[in-house]
């Protein structure tokens, strides 16, 4: 019956079967439908693919890596405390709470997966702006969700991971007797700050995050290593084997590595590469302390 529909302007106004059996206008498509090549709106049902899968595995890992860091910046300690652990601890209860949570209230309602419409092109993000104006006259305004569930549903995971936040860490925090405000005062300007760059830069995040993954592990690598006081190749290589808070940093920043990876979808043999960053700088590292460019400037 799809056949029989007239043409709409634009690339995502399409028509809504009605109750009585007719089709309306053209216009928007209900939340959770798009519009086909017929111009039909038609409820999305298409399974996830992984690379989407992995699209929200970076977006649900970003907080909790931003509660991690300011949660050690506020212990200011070089070994683990009682402190960072329990913090610790509780952002990772939030986030996993929040996440489980918010893949619930999406369609289908309260099973552990997503039925989505499929994304085609970087322009499925930003339908705002492919309203169209046929002949400058009326505008139509289709405006919609796409990529269903991929926005909202990481708008609505920021929500719980705020909501949690307020709900978990003081109950966690008084019963283990630990006072931890600086990290919960860090959250609320990355948790707004985060919306706004989904909000604003999701597609492009999209289909970036696997080199945003793979640059942010490096970079990482490289500032955890820098800030080392003792920057000879047995300091660095010792710290990086027996320290154990090193050891957990740096277990993290390869995985996080090896994510960006396996999300490229290249052969898993360059997995084989992930320790290449750690190993590159102690290796260099003779090379690049000013303590050396120093003796050299002393000697000359």
């Amino acid at each position: 019956m799809y056949n029989y529909l007239d043409r709409c302007p634009g690339i995502y106004c399409g028509r809504s079967l009605l109750e009585n059996g007719s089709w309306s206008s053209c216009g928007v498509c209900p939340r959770g439908s798009r519009v086909n090549a017929s111009y039909a709106c038609t409820p999305c049902r298409d399974e996830l693919t992984t690379y989407s899968w992995l699209y929200l595995g970076f977006m649900t890992m970003l907080p909790l890596m931003m509660h991690c860091f300011f949660i050690d910046l506020d212990a200011k300690d070089r070994k683990f405390s009682r402190k960072q652990l329990i913090l610790t601890a509780s952002a990772f209860i939030e986030v996993a709470l929040a996440a489980i949570l918010s893949t619930l209230f999406m369609e289908p309602m309260w099973e552990l997966r997503l039925y989505s419409c499929e994304v085609r092109k970087l322009t499925d993000w930003y339908t705002l702006f492919y309203n169209p104006n046929p002949n400058y006259e009326t505008t139509y305004h289709c405006t919609q969700e796409a990529v269903y569930p991929l926005q909202t549903i990481v708008l609505v995971y920021y929500f719980l991971c705020l909501l949690n936040m307020f709900l978990i860490r003081p109950v966690i925090s008084s019963m283990m007797d630990v006072r931890g405000k600086a990290p919960i005062y860090s959250a609320l300007y990355f948790l707004p700050l985060l919306t706004l760059i989904h909000g604003t830069c999701c597609g492009l995040i999209y289909y970036s995050f696997p080199y945003l993954s793979i640059a942010m592990s490096m970079v990482a690598n490289a500032i955890h290593y820098s800030l080392k006081l003792d920057q000879t190749q047995k300091a660095l290589l010792l710290s990086s084997v027996w320290d154990v808070k090193n050891v957990v940093i740096i277990s993290v920043h390869w995985l996080l590595l090896a994510f960006g990876i396996c999300s490229l979808n290249y052969h898993y043999a360059l997995l084989c590469l992930v320790p290449f960053p750690s190993l590159f700088y102690i290796l260099t590292v003779h090379f690049t302390d000013p303590g050396e460019f120093r003796e050299i400037e002393s000697r000359i």
